[in-house]
């Protein structure tokens, strides 16, 4: 219950009585219910977890010192369910999640809200800031989501061969990945080859892999609430000098990137740092070099020239540069890190050497 009270300091510090919680993730966070459709409404008075009837036993199995409020039971409607929680536990100021709530729930909230003289206050990133540091036993799920996708790769590889498709690869590693334990995918799998792997969200089809090929997998295992997130380049067939020299220098920069974590840093050093090793193809190079992960797959702190947040002990960070070159191809290497008081931890442990596959 820690992060509830660390919740109620934050609403007493912006003088409210309660907060309507309606993005999954921070409902997820918050309450530890594990499915959709749900909302949380948080005060002193109480916890509540605002679902419906297809979801009121799993809630009631998860969500320990919450009162579980099924709003089929309100006329079908939800924002009268709010309203009527919040008259009965004595919330005369609600926060809602402004950058999370749609126009018409907030319309149909406000509504009910008026009419029991309830004020409606928007609220941003309360939830977020709770969750931008990692707690240990979200680390775990962590470890264990990048641990399902290591052994999963690691089962996909023998099939890497020409004559095979992006489509039938990407569905296998998204089956080892269940079968190792994941939940579900992380999110979409990339898995890309030839002269496509210069597009960095490029997406499978039913194109065979070719000897000569760059192949790049970037991918994910969600597992306890938690996702994983890493990309490998692989060469299939005998790589040229230009596709080994691209290799390694991504390689040397996500080194230098790796060992540009610590507390205390703003979320730009890295980019800075590997800004000089990549001198040479910086007209190809993507900014975007790292995310927080966790409950979602883009969290604060993001890695970049933008970067403005300062790296602490606990965040959890992508480190992901990559050059994408229009026409021949690209590299991204990828790994999941743990950023803790004395250096880091990789949590992602497939091989970074370039893999050459036959």
């Amino acid at each position: 219950m820690d992060r509830i009270k660390e919740l109620l300091e934050k609403l007493k510090e912006q003088k409210l009585e309660g907060i309507f919680l309606t993005k999954e993730s921070n409902v997820n966070y918050i309450s530890n219910f594990s499915d959709e459709a749900a909302f949380a409404l948080i005060c002193e008075k109480g916890n509540f977890l605002i679902t419906d009837g297809r979801f009121t036993e799993l809630a009631e199995s998860l969500c320990k010192g919450f009162t579980i409020v099924n709003w089929h039971k309100f006329d079908r409607n939800l924002q009268k369910a709010v309203a009527i929680v919040c008259k009965e536990n004595e919330i005369n100021k609600l926060g809602f999640e402004k950058t999370h709530m749609t126009f018409d729930v907030y319309k149909k909230l406000e509504n009910e809200a008026k009419s029991l003289d309830i004020e409606l206050i928007p609220t941003e990133g309360l939830v977020e800031e709770l969750r931008y540091i990692k707690d240990s036993e979200e680390i775990e799920n962590l470890r264990k989501a990048c641990k399902i996708a290591d052994k999963a790769l690691e089962e996909l590889l023998p099939y890497i061969k020409p004559g095979i498709s992006e489509n039938d690869l990407a569905a296998k590693l998204e089956y080892y990945m269940k079968v190792n334990g994941a939940q579900s995918i992380g999110f979409e799998t990339i898995l890309i080859s030839g002269s496509k792997t210069s597009l960095p969200h490029g997406k499978p089809n039913n194109k065979v892999i070719e000897n000569g090929d760059f192949v790049t997998i970037d991918f994910g295992a969600l597992y306890n609430g938690y996702i994983s997130d890493m990309t490998r380049t692989f060469v299939v067939g005998q790589p040229s000098e230009e596709q080994i020299k691209v290799y390694n220098l991504v390689k040397d920069a996500q080194e230098v990137g790796l060992n540009s974590l610590k507390p205390g840093i703003c979320s730009k050093v890295p980019d800075d740092n590997i800004r000089e090793i990549i001198k040479e193809y910086e007209k190809f190079y993507y900014p975007g070099i790292g995310h927080g992960v966790g409950r979602e797959l883009h969290e604060q702190p993001f890695l970049g020239n933008y970067g403005t947040k300062i790296i602490e002990a606990g965040c959890v960070i992508t480190v992901e540069p990559g050059l994408y070159i229009p026409g021949w191809g690209g590299v991204r290497i990828e790994d999941t890190v743990l950023v803790k008081e004395e250096g880091i931890e990789i949590l992602t442990h497939f091989s970074k050497d370039l893999i050459i596959l036959k």
